[in-house]
């Protein structure tokens, strides 16, 4: 058995290393970062490690060297400097109103008022923060780290309350400016969160900050690679093959394919969700764990107010721009879901500037897709795994007319405001093919689906072990037009000399009653 103490929610640098915690070392980031520049920004899902490399930078910035014995940084490192460290977590708790907001800066600035001699405590917390910063400088004569953890987390609590949001932004954009008109007692300044709130004016007044969110030098400055996971934990890759009784490549592959594929710049090195990482190697089992620690139901908001077409999530495309800024008043909700982690980069079109999105590996996109399906069908959360499970078990059996039923049951208990918007004809189409991109999304995660789709009708190939099905989804035509269509253009006609039963299915959607209309099959 190993004997590696994983550090399950154990975010402080200085308890992993004096409590013998495992650790991959990160350090020639931390003086890569410290020697190369004074302001940062850094955007990463959350669990990535984002609060572990401040708390690291914290420790580097106030000297306590032995913390760092036998790590990359002690051979970089000559002078050890001390300096006063200014550390600001907003990861803590839930903001309901700008009084939550209020609570959480003063219970920090009370503390940095006190340590600083600081008598200020009757003023605006911008002007509080600027002559705590002053007061640190000028008590210990060094000039003042600042580091500010999940900076966005009101913001992101406050999507879909357009006056709230305001009223953080508000409040936010002072505090965080000073930093600039206190540029002459500032050393180090980083600011971490999940996303970038660039068009909304957080950082106007902050316009010197460095965002390496996608740049290649940093890419690796949270999260694992697939080099440090063989450097870092080869024995305990074995030690689980032996636990779960299981071939050791399998093992890797499974890894990868669960955790693994983020990528934060374009053809970079992948990063492993170290939180799921260590996870799975603490309870010897694969699980969902990055997923469970969070609902995005933000997302979801995002998703259904601006009538999102969910097979665009499969695929999507976008440039640097966009993935590089939040605006809560766009019509595009992809930024955000990049930035949360539920989409990554797949590839990068140079010529034009377009980067292919995805889903980064098998935990978030059966986690992500099981979580839309109750937003977008009657199922309940609970109940969704059962659901799919007798999916599949009907498409193995052959047993497609329970299936098709099922599938009709989906689509007749959906309430109608679910559908229904400033162009019912158009949401109801788009209301049909969202949830037969979760249902088949599903699906495709246990059997191999090839899913096509345009406006109007849905292309699907379907392959189990035993049967393989090929499917034409028509709106408001006929499922014998569908049928015919398959024969016509011979869509069956790859899978002639395939040993397996080919199953033809045409499928009819009707507007008018929001539902599964008829199926035919040959």
């Amino acid at each position: 058995m190993s004997n590696k103490i994983y550090p399950i929610g154990v975010q402080n640098f200085e308890k992993i290393r004096r409590d013998g915690y495992f650790y991959v070392d990160k350090t020639a980031h931390v003086y890569q970062l410290a020697k190369s520049g004074s302001y940062y920004f850094l955007s990463r899902p959350r669990r990535f490690g984002k609060s572990l490399l401040l708390s690291t930078l914290e420790a580097y910035f106030e000297g306590k060297k032995e913390l760092f014995a036998g790590l990359a940084i002690e051979r970089l490192e000559k002078d050890w400097n001390r300096y006063p460290v200014l550390h600001l977590d907003l990861n803590a708790r839930q903001y309901e109103n700008i009084g939550s907001l209020l609570e959480e800066l003063n219970k920090y600035l009370e503390i940095w008022e006190q340590a600083y001699d600081s008598p200020f405590g009757d003023r605006k917390p911008e002007e509080r923060f600027f002559q705590v910063i002053r007061r640190a400088y000028e008590k210990t004569g060094q000039r003042v780290v600042v580091l500010i953890d999940e900076y966005d987390k009101p913001l992101l609590q406050a999507i879909g309350k357009p006056e709230l949001q305001e009223a953080y932004r508000s409040l936010l954009k002072a505090f965080y400016g000073v930093m600039k008109s206190a540029d002459g007692y500032i050393r180090f300044a980083m600011l971490t969160g999940v996303t970038k709130f660039s068009k909304v004016s957080v950082f106007s007044d902050l316009n010197n900050l460095k965002d390496i969110s996608m740049h290649r030098e940093f890419v690796d400055v949270c999260g694992i690679t697939e080099k440090e996971l063989h450097e870092n934990l080869e024995s305990e890759l074995h030690e689980l093959s032996d636990s779960l009784n299981m071939d050791y490549n399998k093992v890797c592959q499974e890894m990868k394919r669960r955790y693994d594929g983020y990528h934060f710049a374009a053809d970079t090195v992948g990063l492993y969700n170290p939180f799921s990482l260590l996870n799975t190697f603490d309870a010897e089992q694969f699980g969902s764990y990055w997923f469970a620690t969070g609902t995005p139901s933000y997302l979801v908001e995002l998703l259904k107010r601006n009538h999102y077409d969910l097979d665009r999530l499969a695929h999507e495309e976008t440039d640097a721009e966009t993935l590089d800024g939040v605006d809560s008043v766009d019509s595009d909700p992809i930024p955000v879901i990049y930035q949360s982690g539920y989409l990554t980069i797949k590839g990068y079109d140079a010529e034009f500037g377009m980067y292919r999105l995805g889903f980064p590996n098998l935990e978030v996109e059966e986690g992500f897709v099981k979580y839309l399906l109750p937003f977008y069908t009657n199922v309940s959360a609970s109940k969704t795994p059962f659901e799919i499970s007798r999916f599949i078990r009907e498409i193995r059996s052959g047993d497609y007319d329970a299936f098709f039923r099922r599938l009709q049951g989906f689509f007749a208990d959906t309430p109608y405001e679910t559908v229904t918007g400033l162009k019912p004809e158009r949401d109801t189409e788009l209301h049909y093919q969202n949830v037969l991109f979760i249902v088949f999304r599903l699906i495709g995660l246990y059997t191999k689906v090839e899913y096509h789709t345009n406006r109007g009708r849905i292309d699907l190939v379907l392959q189990t072990d035993r049967y393989i099905y090929v499917m034409e989804f028509k709106l408001n035509g006929t499922a014998e037009e569908a049928l015919h269509q398959i024969n016509e253009k011979q869509y069956g006609q790859a899978f002639a000399a395939d040993g397996r039963q080919i199953i033809k299915i045409g499928v009819n959607f009707s507007s008018e009653t929001r539902n599964i209309e008829k199926w035919v099959v040959s």
